[in-house]
């Protein structure tokens, strides 16, 4: 199996290319990093391959919040420069900057 490199970063805001939601990144996971279950609950005919980075995302479609767990193919960059409304967005990030967000600074212990 080969790790590639991730092409989105913490803070890119990003839209799912076949489902109608749209995230900023929180956290990314090099290879697929989820449960088996979780994996094969997705049908099979556009089940991700599991040797690509995945993206823990802040999500938001037009009726909820919420977070997804997505993989890279999946994501294109969310160019409308809309901040995202998810509550938790404060939590993980200062401001928005050029489209996309700043991570806060979490001080060493």
């Amino acid at each position: 199996m080969t790790i590639r490199t991730a092409k989105f970063s913490i803070g890119d805001i990003v839209k799912h290319r076949h489902y109608h939601f749209r995230g900023v990144i929180f956290d990314v996971d090099p290879i697929f990093s989820n449960t088996e279950e979780w994996w094969l609950s997705i049908p099979e005919e556009v089940r991700p391959s599991k040797d690509q980075p995945f993206y823990h995302l802040l999500a938001e479609n037009d009726e909820t919040t919420y977070t997804a767990y997505v993989s890279e193919q999946n994501l294109e960059h969310d160019g409308s420069g809309r901040p995202v409304s998810h509550p938790e967005v404060g939590e993980f990030f200062t401001e928005m900057e050029e489209g996309r967000y700043r991570p806060k600074s979490h001080p060493t212990h």
